[in-house]
């Protein structure tokens, strides 16, 4: 509703709404105790004056007007005081308001103006009458001079309140002439209603309200006549004005047609003079370069705007040819299309150059040129406009440079790298002597760097190392970063494979070197993939390809070192991308078997349990190892739904063996998770669902896991362990002695048993330092209360040195291979055969029988 308004104007409307609005629920509460008939005069007076405000008389010539119903509303001042008068007011400014404005501000405010200023100054007016009385001068003169200045304050009042609302807005001071320029006859007439409004309150205290009652209709009849009638003269004075107007207008239209005639001959004698003035005022305060040449290019005049470009004077522009100023490289290009002038169909050209102004700057320059005079004129000239473009191209080369350098180190990023590895490739295959090297670098300890530093330490870093590396290759290389810590390096004319390997060399030993980065002092290294043109790429994509592949190789052939990209390499990861395929496939088809080897207690022999082992049989390659699949698994993530796919089988093969006779039910079952299985958040959900699934109880399930993976992953481990012992189910170590676990963590990690990794095994011998290590090993477990297992048992001595040595179990090919379920099914009733002391049936079994 206030759009226009600010703060000081909005404040103002509001406090006159607000106390408008008091003043008038105040007067409607006053005028409501009232007796009934003056209750009734009331409503007739609100009547009258509302009517009264519909119908405006303008006062003539002029843009004022006023409405008759003040007489009733000063009437009821005088009769029943300031309330009644106050309502009164309200509703007739509310029907102007609604008659004048389509704003809902002045509507509001202007019946809350009205009732607030006659509720004010009617008290005022009552109070002066009172006092008159009590002096004695009560007389009807004194009364109706007082109703008429009354009448002539209030107008004033309303008048300055009103005007007050847009000087506030404009933020101006209130003047006085906001007042006197709309007094005027207004005045004169609100002076005259308060003086017939007095007139009428005497005759009233005379004669009482039969008087008014008689009165009342006949003014309204006059002021509505007199109404009609300034209506009535108001059209016919705008049917004079309009006809005097076409006289006015036909007599227009004759003097201008005969001055037409005389204004076309001096027209086209100004206009030749106007269009050399408009193109010279044009030409020398235009705001680009311009400048009349001739068709060679000379410079025959110039504005300041060019002059001002090229930061010379007339003495060093004028007679020099344009082209002189245009860098040298950039001249040719003008001189073509200059040379253009002279064919039949040349019209104008634009091009883009280069300028060297006096002041030394170098500066590009837009340049238009077309014909200034008629081609075939005995000396034709050219009109030449110069724009400064600099601005753009230096935003241009800086978004060239955005979308082709990485930000971090300002090195050519994939992108640019991409398209500089493409011009080579199709440089190699048109010339093969244009041969070219890539070389794909990838920083072995970074992700370590940003887990234990952070990333701004890692970002220090990657510009170290960038820095480095850029200062290593050669001149004429492109080192470039392809993102995270992956960069690559494009080696043109290369002519030997040795030269890129002295190369690959130079880099490893510069990368070794320590950093100082975050205050630490950091030692890291690289593996580096390299590619050559002799492979005969097609695309960029495939040498960089390569490049990648070769990178991974040198990374797992232990980091630090560079491999070469060859076709066994490129066959082995064609094979890797098709055994990803088909795994996928097999596991989610339940094409995974599962083949189960048994763990001997070995003072006894007897048969405790089963570990679980994943096997895949390939439809076209065979037997595929699970040191082939299990990390294709982890990498490709197929890992969780594979290690469910185990824990669900294997529990249920346990129960169906437990349940086949009652010496098994004591049978247990060991199944291998990876370290995905570990960081998965509901490994302890999975692993209670299999256990349900076979309504098997959970102390007979035990989860084994790396060392390795233990302590690499020992926070995540811990809590998921806990819950894992809590649920029942037993935790085993598995390749116990290979990696980096500390007695500490041993001791208080929730754990029931070690299995001694089986290099520690086949090493054995009598007095051999294997031997002494697993002697530590089972004594340490028996020390933190823990059971011992050995793997890869495979002759007789070392089941017996062992056996001796108080290992509790173990598993290996002395006692059994891992068997299908079938097989082992067959194990379990052969067990069943042989006959313990005292006749009691137990699941153990004899070891020469399995051979």
């Amino acid at each position: 509703l206030m759009p226009d308004y600010n703060r000081k104007a909005a404040g103002y409307w509001l406090t006159l709404v607000l106390l408008g609005a008091s003043t008038l629920l105040y007067s409607a509460l006053g005028v409501a105790s009232l007796p009934l008939g003056a209750l009734a005069q009331i409503l007739v007076g609100l009547t009258a004056a509302t009517i009264a405000g519909c119908f405006p008389v303008r006062i003539g010539h002029s843009k004022s007007s006023f409405a008759a119903g003040e007489v009733f509303i000063f009437l009821l001042l005088l009769l029943h005081g300031p309330a009644a008068a106050a309502l009164a007011a309200a509703c007739e400014s509310a029907v102007g308001a609604f008659r004048t404005s389509k704003r809902w501000t002045s509507r509001i405010a202007s019946p809350a103006i009205s009732s607030l200023t006659m509720f004010t100054l009617g008290w005022l007016l009552q109070a002066g009458l009172h006092a008159l009385v009590r002096g004695g001068l009560n007389n009807g003169g004194l009364t109706v001079i007082a109703a008429m200045l009354f009448s002539v304050i209030y107008f004033s009042a309303t008048t300055l309140l009103v005007s007050a609302v847009p000087r506030l807005k404009r933020n101006e001071p209130l003047a006085l002439a906001d007042l006197l320029s709309v007094f005027g006859w207004v005045g004169i007439a609100f002076a005259a209603s308060g003086a017939v409004a007095g007139l009428l309150y005497l005759t009233y205290q005379i004669s009482g309200v039969g008087v008014l009652a008689a009165v009342v209709p006949i003014m309204a009849t006059l002021l509505a006549t007199l109404h009609y009638y300034r209506r009535h003269q108001e059209a016919n004075e705008a049917m004079r004005e309009a006809a005097a107007q076409a006289v006015a207008r036909e007599a227009q239209a004759a003097t201008h047609a005969a001055q037409r005639e005389a204004e076309i001959a001096t027209r086209h004698l100004e206009q030749l003079r106007d269009s050399e003035r408009r193109f010279h005022s044009a030409f020398t305060h235009a705001s680009i370069g311009m400048a009349l040449v001739s068709v060679n290019g000379h410079v025959l005049q110039a504005n300041d705007a060019l002059r001002e470009l090229l930061a010379v004077d007339d003495t060093q522009l004028l007679e020099r040819s344009f082209q002189s100023f245009v860098v040298e490289a950039d001249r040719p290009a003008l001189n073509d299309q200059l040379a253009l002038v002279a064919d039949e169909d040349f019209e104008d050209f634009t091009l883009e150059v280069r300028c060297q102004n006096h002041a030394g700057r170098e500066i590009w320059v837009s340049a238009h040129c077309s014909f200034f005079s008629e081609p075939d004129s005995p000396a034709p000239c050219l009109i030449l406009q110069a724009h400064d473009i600099s601005a753009r191209r230096i935003a241009e080369a800086g978004l060239q440079r955005l979308a082709f350098h990485d930000s971090l180190t300002g090195l050519p990023n994939r992108r640019r790298f991409g398209e500089m590895l493409t011009q080579a490739v199709e440089a190699a295959r048109a010339d093969a002597k244009q041969g070219f090297a890539v070389m794909f670098i990838d920083f072995d300890r970074f992700k370590l760097i940003n887990d234990s530093l952070g990333h701004a330490a890692g970002d220090d870093f990657l510009v170290q190392v960038a820095h480095r590396a850029r200062e290593t290759v050669r001149p004429g290389d492109t080192i470039a970063r392809l993102g995270g810590d992956e960069f690559a390096v494009l080696l043109r004319g290369v002519e030997h494979e040795a030269d890129v390997i002295t190369l690959a060399d130079r880099l490893l030993r510069v990368l070794r070197h320590p950093l100082l980065v975050a205050g630490a002092q950091l030692r890291s290294s690289a593996s580096i993939g390299i590619t050559t043109s002799l492979v005969g790429y097609e695309s960029a994509e495939d040498a960089l390809r390569d490049a990648d592949i070769a990178m991974y190789r040198a990374k797992a052939a232990g980091k630090d070192r560079y491999a070469l990209f060859d076709a066994t390499l490129h066959a082995e990861v064609t094979r890797r991308v098709g055994l990803e395929r088909d795994l996928s496939h097999a596991v989610a088809n339940g094409q995974i078997s599962l083949a189960y080897q048994p763990l001997y207690e070995l003072a006894t022999a007897r048969l405790l349990g089963f570990e679980a082992l994943a096997r895949w049989m390939h439809p076209e390659q065979g037997a595929i190892g699970p040191d082939v699949f299990i990390p294709i698994a982890e990498e490709t993530g197929l890992i969780v739904p594979l290690t469910d796919y185990v824990l669900h089988r294997a529990c249920q093969d346990l129960k169906q063996w437990q349940q086949s006779d009652p010496a098994f039910a004591q049978l247990t079952m060991n199944v291998n998770i990876s370290g995905k299985d570990l960081a998965h958040s509901a490994l302890v959900a999975r692993t209670t669902h299999a256990l349900v699934a076979a309504r098997l109880e959970p102390q007979f399930l035990i989860v084994e896991l790396t060392e390795n993976i233990l302590m690499d992953q020992l926070k995540v481990a811990l809590p998921q362990l806990e819950e894992m012992r809590t649920l029942g189910v037993g935790l085993s170590v598995d390749d116990f002695g290979t990696g980096y676990s500390s007695l500490a963590h041993l001791s208080t990690l929730p754990v029931d048993s070690l299995k001694i990794d089986r290099s520690f095994i086949n090493g054995m011998r009598s007095g051999s330092k294997e031997a002494a290590v697993v002697r530590a090993v089972v004594n340490l477990g028996r020390s933190l209360n823990k059971r011992v297992v050995a793997e890869g048992i495979e002759t007789e001595t070392q089941f017996a040195q062992l056996r001796d040595m108080g290992c509790d179990v173990g598993q290996g090919y002395h006692m059994s291979r891992p068997l299908t379920a079938v097989a082992i099914e067959r194990l379990l009733v052969r067990s069943l055969l042989d006959v313990a002391p005292a006749g009691i049936r137990t699941p153990a079994v004899s070891l020469s029988a399995l051979h």
